[in-house]
């Protein structure tokens, strides 16, 4: 190998060259260390093999006689600087991206451009012998023609430096710039790339994005803000819409503790009321979810408190209804009945109350009876692993105990109150010959029970655990 580098050195400082563009092509970027590390090697072996040879890149090239020879010659010390730009660069990078991050490909961008304009100076005032300082004086001039014909362009260019060097947004943060709301996608020498909520991708200049408003909403971490505007009567009294929203508010899981969600009077006129939800969710792919949720839960917790939102076509035979009529005209199980049949269960339910964290009806108890639930919050908890696995909440309309009522089965997960909580209880003798007379009925309660099972079966299932891979280099350590 050696032999061959001092034998034929033009030709191996060539090869060397072409290696190099090769590996790195060749060579995954998941092992961008080994890149590194051979384009390191293959530039310390160019330099020694031209070195070697006489081939100062300091100085001209010394076969000035021989035409062919001396442009060879020429062009691999032109390289040479070429060559060291690029590793330098990569070297750079390499550094950069340990400490600042995909964040700081801007500013290794601009410097690389600025070590490879010092390397093409390098060359011609070196290499080709050329006045640098008649070329810096040309360059200086044609520079400033550029500058003013690219102003705009520069503007966004200095503007992405101050961005990435400041830092108000990073990759795949979510932001809002002057009203246009996304995820970073990008962030290059012009423009910012978003994003949006709807697929599409927003490009704002860099120049716009340093002027305008611009908010975070990744900041900080694994906390996303969101509300929900209730209107209520102006008639209805604080304290009870509040407590109404305050039991909805916590029938929300996905609401974090920390900081604490709450409520409150927005604005209050003669027109009308509005209140206030607000709270945070772990992941902006939540919010829209949360946003629903939290509107319905609202909705049925205010109706369950006799309070109804703000409506100009309001009907006057629904505050005529008893609460247990009101309870079956929403359920979506018992919907179905008749006037005269919701009329006389209505007066075969009975109410009972349950304090906040008192069991209503225990994991692998049958019950005898069915439960609706008027108002307040019920906690579904399931073992998994031996511990206690919150698996949902359970607010006004939803019913408790379908599988004693079907099928004389339990269900694995306990049932309690989360808040203070009144449900009407419908006994088995009374329910059972209505399912059998209306299969209506009792397909939607089937239903219901197997969407449970199924899903407190899949969240108590064993998860498989992934046997890790074994590879040469493992067996190999293992042996050491």
């Amino acid at each position: 190998m050696l032999s061959l580098l001092t034998e034929h050195p033009l030709s191996s400082a060539l090869i060397l060259i072409l290696l190099d563009l090769g590996l790195w092509r060749l060579i995954s970027s998941r092992g961008s260390e080994w890149k590194l590390l051979v384009r390191v090697l293959i530039f310390a072996l160019f330099s020694i093999v031209l070195f070697n040879e006489g081939l100062n890149p300091m100085e001209p090239a010394p076969w000035a006689d021989n035409v062919p020879l001396h442009l060879a010659a020429t062009g691999l010390q032109i390289g040479w600087w070429l060559f060291g730009a690029r590793t330098l660069t990569v070297l750079i990078g390499a550094v950069m991206m340990q400490r600042v991050g995909h964040t700081g490909r801007l500013l290794q961008d601009l410097l690389g451009a600025v070590i490879f304009l010092i390397a093409i100076i390098a060359a011609l005032a070196y290499v080709l012998d050329l006045p640098v300082k008649g070329v810096l004086a040309t360059s200086g001039a044609l520079a400033i023609i550029v500058g003013l014909a690219l102003q705009s362009t520069l503007s966004d260019v200095f503007s992405g430096i101050v961005l990435n060097t400041t830092k108000p947004y990073q990759l795949d943060d979510w932001i809002s710039i002057d009203g246009t709301e996304g995820r970073v996608t990008d962030i290059d020498w012009r423009a910012t790339r978003l994003q949006t909520s709807q697929g599409s991708m927003a490009v704002i200049p860099n120049s716009l994005a340093a002027k305008a408003k611009i908010i975070n909403f990744s900041r900080p971490s694994n906390m996303f803000g969101v509300s929900v505007s209730v209107p209520v009567s102006p008639h209805a009294r604080p304290s009870s819409v509040i407590e109404a929203l305050e039991r909805a508010m916590q029938g929300c899981r996905q609401l974090l503790d920390t900081p604490a969600p709450s409520v409150s009077l927005k604005s209050s006129a003669s027109g009308g009321a509005e209140y206030e939800i607000s709270g945070f969710v772990a992941s902006m792919g939540e919010k829209r979810v949360v946003r629903n949720q939290l509107f319905d839960l609202a909705y049925r917790h205010l109706q369950a408190s006799g309070v109804n939102l703000l409506s100009s076509n309001e009907t006057s035979a629904a505050p005529q209804l008893s609460r247990p009529r009101a309870l079956l005209e929403s359920s979506p199980i018992f919907s179905t009945l008749r006037e005269e049949e919701k009329d006389t269960f209505s007066q075969n339910m009975t109410l009972q109350t349950f304090r906040a964290g008192e069991t209503i009806l225990a994991g692998g108890e049958v019950s005898d009876h069915l439960f609706i639930i008027e108002s307040g919050v019920v906690s579904v908890t399931l073992k998994r692993h031996g511990a206690p696995l919150e698996s949902g909440r359970m607010g006004p309309g939803e019913v408790i105990g379908e599988a004693g009522i079907l099928s004389d089965t339990a269900l694995p997960a306990d049932f309690s109150a989360k808040t203070f909580c009144a449900l009407y209880r419908i006994e088995k003798s009374y329910l059972k010959p209505c399912l059998d007379a209306r299969h209506d009925i009792h397909d939607a309660m089937q239903a219901l029970l197997d969407f449970r099972l199924h899903k407190a079966q899949s969240l108590t299932e064993e998860t498989p655990v992934v046997a890790p891979k074994r590879g040469f280099l493992q067996w190999l350590r293992n042996r050491v």
